[in-house]
């Protein structure tokens, strides 16, 4: 976890020229965003297989929903929050309803976009997506989840949505790490209390349970990378073993990962529970470490989470 490596959107990008080399199915469609999303590689290398929709995202949409219903594999790519705010109509409609076999990738998610401000901060995202029946929502955590993922998108039958960050994300993962879709990652072990986390806040919550175990708490990690549909193996095995959880991520607190942990907690073996996100509330402009700082996104808050859901046991 020392080594920095580079964005999700870039290993998305990355994966995306590896796709087009094997599979002449794998088309793109990008919203005037090429460069940023990273889409551009595989527009320079298939060019008779991308399509530049300009600022249109759903338009964009609805073409990849054409080109799925066609039997193509479109990857529809811009801004998490132009994707999907500004596209949920025809994502519904052309995308969900009839279950196409669209992959809608959305980066810059998040606060951490830093300081292109709120307008350009994607932080409903997971629950826009969530509510979508069919759809599988994923948000890797590095370049080496982000990559495999990527692939096992592509290979998914139905409509997808792939949250990809701008910050460049510490590597987690050894090269060749086994992924499934659906299956969450256990990192570490721990007794006391589970911190189940997707995106950049897994990081922080290996950084909050190296800070717990020095204090005596021994805190279970685990990448929830797939949020929908959730491993409910992986979320009941942590109540009944650690007794306590702890959610985190970089979205909003009403409506994320951890309330849908907590259905699954209440369903299944009720246990304290503390969620770690964004407040109800829209984020400043700013650098990304300044927005993750105020916005409680940090290994500290994590571990205090802990501390406080140990408590209640």
């Amino acid at each position: 976890m020392n080594t920095l490596g580079m964005a999700t959107r870039e290993a998305f990008g990355k994966a995306l020229v590896e796709l087009g080399r094997v599979n002449p199915n794998v088309v793109v469609l990008d919203a005037d965003l090429s460069k940023s999303t990273y889409t551009a590689g595989f527009a320079k290398e298939f060019p008779e297989r991308f399509f530049e929709c300009g600022i249109a995202e759903a338009n964009m949409i609805a073409i990849g929903a054409g080109l799925a219903s066609a039997g193509k594999i479109p990857f529809a790519s811009s801004f998490s929050v132009f994707a999907m705010n500004k596209g949920f109509e025809q994502l519904r409609v052309t995308a969900a309803f009839p279950n196409v076999n669209l992959k809608v990738v959305g980066t810059h998610s998040g606060i951490s976009i830093g300081e292109d401000g709120p307008s350009q901060m994607s932080v409903e995202d997971i629950s826009l997506a969530c509510s979508l029946p069919g759809f599988t929502v994923i948000s890797p955590a590095d370049e080496v989840s982000m990559m495999a993922l990527v692939k096992l998108s592509a290979e998914h039958a139905g409509p997808v949505f792939l949250r990809a960050g701008r910050a460049k994300a510490p590597i987690l993962y050894p090269a060749g790490q086994a992924f499934e879709i659906g299956k969450a990652v256990q990192l570490n072990d721990g007794t006391d209390v589970s911190i189940i986390a997707h995106g950049l806040m897994v990081a922080e919550a290996l950084r909050a349970a190296m800070t717990l175990q020095a204090e005596g708490v021994s805190a279970r990690v685990i990448d929830m990378h797939t949020i929908k549909p959730l491993d409910r193996e992986a979320i009941v095995r942590a109540a009944r073993e650690t007794g306590a959880i702890v959610t985190a991520e970089e979205h909003l607190r009403d409506a994320g990962l951890g309330v849908r942990v907590a259905q699954v907690v209440t369903e299944t073996h009720p246990v304290p529970m503390e969620l770690v996100g964004i407040g109800n509330t829209y984020a400043e402009s700013g650098t990304p470490d300044e927005l993750l700082d105020k916005y409680g996104l940090r290994a500290v808050n994590v571990a205090a989470a802990a501390r406080r859901a140990v408590a209640r046991k």
